[in-house]
């Protein structure tokens, strides 16, 4: 009991250590990694001297708790680098990741290997030393780091396609690495696979099963994050437990990469979970995950840097040379990734070419830390390796990474700052320049306001006004200056500005529960997609947003099983999906006219202006045709969607006005839990949406057919079991020129267009077509295209006989219509 608590004291101790070791890092514009690293060697070579002398009381309890602290390093990795890993996938943009797909996975792998077997080929050529154990050292030098090199680039501003190459690099370099060094050390050890091809197939199982893995476990956590009901310690807590379950499950009882797994499942949850948690318990749950990592990678950087002094007191002078020779390797390798391999990603258009300064910053930038550390000590712990080789790799690794702590982190400011990386592109300062001039005008404003509301002296408000009067005008001029840029240019930022502005709508929708957790997810994935095309243009931008109103593959598939199994719940659901996002953006669109009127164009001027109120009117018709077909077939179903959608709005209004009135002061916890309690009631009750009936049932639709109404009960039941329902989308082909006939169509409701020349002819409920084709076997001779959603009944080729046959006066009619269509040449 006394070690464990010891244990405890220590830990919690070094925590201390560490929450002032942060805002001290702030303060003397130093790299937290490279502090934290040098108060850890500091901590270890104090530990280690104070221990000899053999302090009594609390000091003397400390110094030997964490001098002989029992933690291994395997251990340090198991408990560590799952947060790790899992926090930093948690927090990437997937789908800006998913455009850099290609020069990440060739700098986090094919990058390793080359920095690998550079590095061992090249120690392996001037020690005495194995190639194993040459490569085991490169694979341990091959992890990147991207704390500190992170916190630099948001500290001057780095371009983002920067850090989301960076970042992206480093979460999967890791995983390969990892895998890497254990396939090397089960090979120095003498275990299999004793091959080099066996150990390519090895890692790729390892690898690939990994990332396999942890896909397919994120998204079932994924699809059960909603379930928990909005509890964000539940959320919180799933997550982290989840991570360490992949980890083990993956790494002892599968046999793939755990490492691999946690990266893979963490990035499919960020893909996936945005859209399925409101985002208030998101950033809850991202801000959970950013204290675990805190604490974990500040801790196990702290334990491995204590234990530096111990391997470097193991140093030899012929180590300098050995370093040296590392150090030059490691650089080469990644020098030949970048300038040798990279180019060809963007001669084979897989990947955009990467800025010269860009890959300057990569190479140069390139920092290793806690998990090479690690590794390292893993390695000199290891009893089944000889002493020379624990040696050679503790010593080495660890002078490899105070070489990047020391030399290279504190030179990526200046470095970045040469190549100008830390400035505004034209256009984003023209729209901060603007901004300014536009904010500070309108704080003169408001200073007087509040002068009058507070009675304070008007000169008083006047002469603090006037200061910002001078920086608004000052503003306005550089505007001015920057407003030659190309209208092309400041269209393009205001349709990024756009395309933003219209997720965070939906955001807001989704937080405040305007909308289904399903619809907010398809309208999020819209948003997503739009964004991305605003990226090319206004074309892309049009192509991106035509989107909403086309039928996906889902909706494609409910409407197979509906024609081919006669299951209707799941194209039922998927119609009433459709419903409901096409009114949340229209209602979205309307706002986004007001801003691109009040905000986007006094930004960025009149043109870009009317470019961005083109695309929306664009849009906003689109949307209005298609709300107007389903209306027009489904209206009763209509009016209570757009019922619900305004209670949905108003419990919306009623939770933001109790919650004004709680920061107000005006209600206290005890009523507004209660106020909230009953809210909670009848939002459960609006949120239950309408059922919406496809009215498919064959006898309804039998009884709006005029031809099969005048049939008595028996016969239309007979009718009834030759004919299946089916439901026409709007502008579907419902029938193809040139095809051959397999079914003639009545129509119970809706209207198709029959494409002939000279004019189309419309038919509708009542009509029927196809018929020529069963007749006289001939090839369809006209496409008939549905106008809106039509209700048919289909008659099969191989049931017409039997239609006829039991009831011929239906033959009679429809033969009689056969002959006027061949008549006036309009057969179909």
């Amino acid at each position: 009991m006394h070690d464990v608590i010891l244990t405890v004291f220590a830990v919690t101790a070094l925590l201390g250590v560490v929450s002032l070791l942060l805002p001290l890092a702030e303060r003397l514009s130093v790299p937290y990694a490279v502090l934290l690293a040098t108060v850890g060697i500091a901590i270890g070579a104090a530990t280690s001297i104070l221990s000899g002398l053999e302090p009594e009381g609390i000091l003397g309890d400390f110094v030997r708790t964490l001098h002989n602290f029992g933690l291994s390093a395997e251990s340090l990795l198991t408990i560590f680098l799952p947060a790790l890993l899992f926090e930093a996938a948690l927090n990437v943009d997937v789908r800006q990741l998913s455009d850099e797909a290609a020069p990440v996975l060739l700098l986090a792998v094919i990058g390793v290997v080359v920095c690998t077997f550079a590095a061992g080929a090249a120690l392996w050529s001037v020690s005495n030393v194995g190639i194993l154990a040459c490569l085991v050292l490169g694979a341990i030098i091959a992890t990147t780091d991207p704390v500190a090199v992170v916190a630099i680039f948001r500290d001057v501003g780095a371009p983002r396609r920067l850090s989301t190459l960076v970042e992206g690099e480093s979460l999967f370099n890791d995983a390969a690495a990892i895998a890497i060094y254990t396939l090397a050390i089960t090979m120095l050890v003498g275990g299999h696979p004793a091959s080099p091809l066996d150990g390519l197939v090895s890692f790729l199982r390892d690898f690939l099963g990994g990332l396999a893995t942890g896909y397919i476990a994120g998204r079932l956590v994924s699809a059960l994050l909603p379930n928990l009901r909005g509890s964000r310690l539940a959320e919180a807590t799933l997550t982290i437990g989840f991570a360490y379950v992949v980890f083990v499950i993956a790494d002892h009882y599968l046999d793939v990469s755990g490492v691999v797994a946690v990266a893979a499942a963490a990035i499919a949850i960020s893909a996936d979970g945005r859209r399925r948690l409101s985002p208030s318990n998101w950033e809850s749950l991202v801000v959970s995950w950013e204290q675990l990592a805190f604490w974990a990678s500040s801790l196990i950087f702290l334990f491995a840097a204590m234990r530096t002094p111990a391997l470097l007191m193991q140093a030899k002078w012929s180590d300098l040379l050995l370093l040296s020779v590392l150090i030059a390797a490691a650089l080469a390798a990644r020098a030949f990734t970048l300038y040798g391999l990279m180019p060809v990603l963007s001669l084979v258009r897989i990947a955009q070419p990467i800025d010269a300064s860009y890959k300057v910053v990569m190479w140069w930038g390139g920092m290793r830390g806690a998990v090479s550390l690690a590794l390292a000590l893993a390695t000199t712990e290891n009893a089944a390796l000889p002493p020379e080789i624990r040696q050679f790799v503790g010593v080495l690794a660890t002078g490899f990474v105070l070489f990047t702590l020391l030399v290279t982190a504190p030179t990526m400011r200046p470095l970045m700052r040469l190549l100008d990386l830390n400035k505004l592109s034209p256009a984003q300062i023209a729209l901060r320049d603007r901004v300014i001039g536009l904010s500070l005008s309108s704080i003169r404003d408001e200073l007087k306001e509040t002068a009058e509301r507070y009675q304070i002296a008007p000169e008083l408000a006047t002469e603090v006004g006037a200061l910002y009067g001078a920086r608004a005008r000052e503003a306005r001029d550089i505007a001015e200056e920057n407003a030659q840029l190309p209208a092309e240019l400041r269209t393009l930022t205001a349709l990024s500005v756009l395309a933003d502005r219209e997720q965070e709508f939906y955001l807001d929708y989704f937080e405040g529960r305007t909308v289904s957790r399903r619809v907010a997810a398809a309208l999020l994935g819209h948003a997503a997609r739009i964004r991305d095309g605003a990226r090319g243009g206004e074309l892309g931008y049009r192509k991106a947003a035509a989107g909403i109103v086309a039928f996906g593959g889902t909706f494609r598939f409910a409407l197979a099983l509906h024609r081919r199994l006669g299951i209707d719940a799941p194209l039922a659901r998927q119609i009433a999906d459709r419903f409901e996002i096409l009114l949340a953006a229209r209602s979205v669109l309307q706002a986004l006219k007001a801003f691109n009127d009040e905000q986007l164009g006094p930004l960025f001027g009149a043109a870009p202006r009317r470019a961005m109120s083109r695309n929306l009117e664009q849009r906003l018709n689109e949307l209005d045709s298609a709300i107007a077909a389903l209306r027009l077939q489904y209206r009763t179903y209509a009016h209570q969607l757009e019922t619900q959608f305004l209670a949905r709005s108003a419990a919306r209004f009623e939770d933001d006005r109790y919650r004004q009135l709680q920061a107000e002061s005006i209600i206290n916890r005890e009523i507004f839990d209660d106020l909230q309690r009953e809210l909670r009631r009848r939002r459960h009750e609006v949120e239950i949406r309408p059922v919406l009936d496809l009215g498919l049932r064959r006898d309804e639709l039998l009884g709006r057919v005029p031809m099969f109404s005048e049939l008595d009960e028996t016969a239309r039941r007979a009718v009834a079991r030759l004919l299946r329902p089916r439901l026409a989308l709007p502008g579907e082909p419902v029938v193809r020129k040139g095809d051959r006939g397999d079914a003639m169509y009545f129509i119970s409701s809706g209207a198709l267009e029959v494409c002939v020349e000279p004019m189309p002819v419309r038919l509708g409920s009542g009509d029927f077509f196809g018929e020529l084709a069963l007749l006289v076997a001939e090839r369809r001779t006209a496409d008939v295209v549905s106008l809106g959603y039509c209700q048919l009944l289909s008659l099969a080729a191989r049931d017409l006989d039997r239609l006829f046959a039991a009831e011929p006066s239906l033959r009679d009619q429809i033969q009689a219509v056969a002959r006027t269509r061949v008549a006036d040449a309009t057969a179909i």
